[in-house]
């Protein structure tokens, strides 16, 4: 019985620190969550493509100087 009371102090230690790791406690409905993740994927979508687009106009820009 001599880890006994390592055991418990164990336990108070693990309680202590669960309130601590809980999950999404952001007061959003999930419906609200949701929307925001939605829009926040449009914004980064949009970015990619903007930039995707910069890239190619880049590419063709040093074809286009390479050749004169």
């Amino acid at each position: 019985m001599t880890r006994g009371d390592q055991r418990e102090r164990d336990r108070q230690r693990a309680q202590a620190r669960k309130p601590g790791t809980k999950g999404r406690d952001d007061g959003l409905t999930p419906e609200q969550r949701r929307e925001r993740d939605a829009k926040a994927l449009q914004e980064k979508t949009a970015k990619k493509a903007a930039q995707a687009t910069q890239g190619a106009d880049d590419a063709k820009k040093k074809n286009v100087a390479g050749k004169k």
